[in-house]
């Protein structure tokens, strides 16, 4: 069966709505109206008693034997002068001397609800009759001597809700006729607006379009926020959940409380997009493109497309450290090929005990350097780079120099193998690359990697060209080299990220022409 479209479902919910609005107004309307009535009906009722209750002829005739044919003449003009329903006049003896049903007049009253009246009080009551409901008014009556001589009651009837309505049905009428005219056309025009506002779609096909976007984002392997101008989450994708360790429906919710350091927020605010930044987000290291979302040239909202920085740490890895391996194994190939050719040659020219000094030297010098670094670094990535870095130097003619104080037995808590690497590597690096521009003969660089309970310290200090005052606010900025020719620029940014990463602190001494110093130092056990 066909789905009544869109566009008649919302006229006539709205249609609806404006029929049900005017019957709770009409409703609340005629009930302040019978309200009103009742309140006028008050004050006439007692303004007509006590105007009875002042003439004198009604005191004169009611102290008479058969007065009630004076006093209820008297008291029907009264009426009619007033639009009063009724009026009931009495003696003290409670004798009717006027009453709208003739039979009664003359007869005693059995009401009890006159019986404050006989003792001088004014007052109102509500009594239920079959003739409807009527507001009563009693007033005692007395002489010139203010002695009380009698009772007078006046009665008005309520007007019902019907009655109400039928007073009113002429305006009631106009009203309801230009309601529903009005209605319908604001109606048609509403579910047109709204019509335009879902670009003409069907909520059905809504639907569909919001799960298989929904279903896009979570089976893509990126983690994906999105957040509207108000700061709040349109979109956290599963694989950002997995990221962050975020359990639930975040959607709705505000990304502070969430995430406090995604700096989506600030997307909307600078209306600028942000491209392959690598940031810190809850701890964790994350390569991270932030985009602004327009509409109409205005900024509604931001997304934030990311990935864990682990895997970009192993590709920094590779590039970093294997690649140092595989220099590490040439320089050595090529370094053994020297000392064998050297050899053989003093062994031609008759001097054994050279060549096997020789050959017993290189043997030994490679074996200290390896048991060295074995005991005193427990990771073999970070131990295997230092050895290939050393190597590298001897090729460059540069004395990588370890401290044999250093030792490494863990990592701090929020850093792994594949930070140390990234960070040991690219200091050296930056190290070789202060001596490009030099003609020092005595070319050295050390290192300290020292670790306590406490704290964890690296130290790279080289004797290079060192580093000008003005370049170092800009040290750490993406794309900036100072001294490397042909240097990317990423190598201090990466390092600056990890110490970050690590909440630790980098403290950097440099004088040109002299050398510099880079010292780190990480907290065993960062908070946060």
């Amino acid at each position: 069966m066909k789905q009544m479209p869109i566009r008649w479902k919302i006229t006539i919910l709205s249609y609806a709505v404006v029929i049900f609005s005017l019957l709770i107004g009409g409703m609340v309307v005629i009930t302040n109206i019978q309200e009103k009535e009742e309140k006028e009906l008050r004050i006439r009722s007692m303004n007509t008693a006590r105007t009875v209750a002042e003439l004198s002829d009604v005191k004169k005739g009611i102290l008479q034997p058969q007065g009630w044919k004076t006093v209820n003449k008297v008291a029907e003009e009264i009426r009619i002068i007033n639009e009063t329903d009724y009026i009931v006049i009495m003696n003290m003896e409670r004798i009717r001397y006027s009453h709208p049903v003739k039979e009664l007049i003359g007869q005693p009253s059995q009401g009890e609800d006159e019986k404050p009246a006989f003792a001088e009080h004014i007052y109102f009551s509500k009594a239920q009759g079959e003739a409807g409901t009527f507001i009563r008014a009693f007033i005692p009556i007395k002489d010139n001597n203010l002695n009380q001589i009698g009772v007078v009651v006046v009665g008005n009837k309520v007007p019902t809700f019907t009655e109400i309505i039928d007073e009113l049905i002429d305006d009631i009428t106009i009203i309801v006729m230009l309601t529903l005219i009005f209605g319908l056309i604001g109606s048609l025009m509403l579910a047109n607006h709204i019509k335009k506002q879902m670009f003409q779609l069907e909520p059905y096909e809504i639907k569909r379009m919001l799960e298989e976007r929904n279903a896009t984002f979570h089976s893509i392997n990126e983690g994906v926020i999105a957040i509207d101008n108000q700061e709040n989450i349109t979109v956290f994708n599963e694989k950002a959940k997995k990221i962050f360790n975020v359990t639930g429906n975040a959607a709705g919710k505000s990304i502070r409380t969430i995430l406090k350091d995604t700096r989506l927020p600030e997307i909307v605010e600078t209306n600028r997009p942000v491209y392959n930044e690598q940031i810190i987000v809850s701890g964790k290291v994350i390569l991270s493109t932030r985009i602004p979302i327009r509409k109409d040239n205005e900024t509604i909202g931001a997304v934030a497309l990311f990935q864990d920085r682990t895997e970009v740490a192993k590709l920094a890895e590779e590039l970093t450290g294997v690649k140092s391996f595989v220099e590490a194994l040439r320089v050595q190939n090529h370094e053994h090929m020297n000392k064998l050719h050297t050899i053989a040659g003093l062994i031609q020219l008759g001097k054994a005990d050279k060549a096997l000094k020789l050959a017993f030297d290189a043997s030994e010098e490679q074996e200290n350097l390896s048991s060295f670094l074995s005991a005193k670094i427990r990771n073999d990535a970070v131990a295997g780079l230092l050895l290939s870095k050393v190597r590298r130097g001897k090729e460059l003619g540069i004395n990588v120099v370890i401290d044999e104080n250093s030792n490494l037995e863990e990592f701090p808590n929020r850093l792994d193998h594949h930070d140390f690497v990234l960070l040991v590597g690219n200091l050296i690096e930056n190290a070789f690359g202060s001596f490009e521009h030099t003609e020092l003969e005595d070319r050295r660089i050390e290192i300290s990697l020292e670790q306590t309970e406490d704290i964890c310290a690296l130290l790279v200090e080289d004797n290079g060209s060192g580093i000008d005052k003005a370049f170092l606010p800009k040290l750490y900025e993406k794309g900036f080299t100072a001294n490397k020719s042909g240097g990317t620029g990423y190598g201090l940014y990466l390092v600056k990220q990890i110490v970050e990463k690590g909440v630790g602190s980098i403290v950097v001494e440099s004088k040109k022409g002299e050398g510099t110093a880079f010292t780190i130092t990480f907290p065993m056990e960062a908070g946060g």
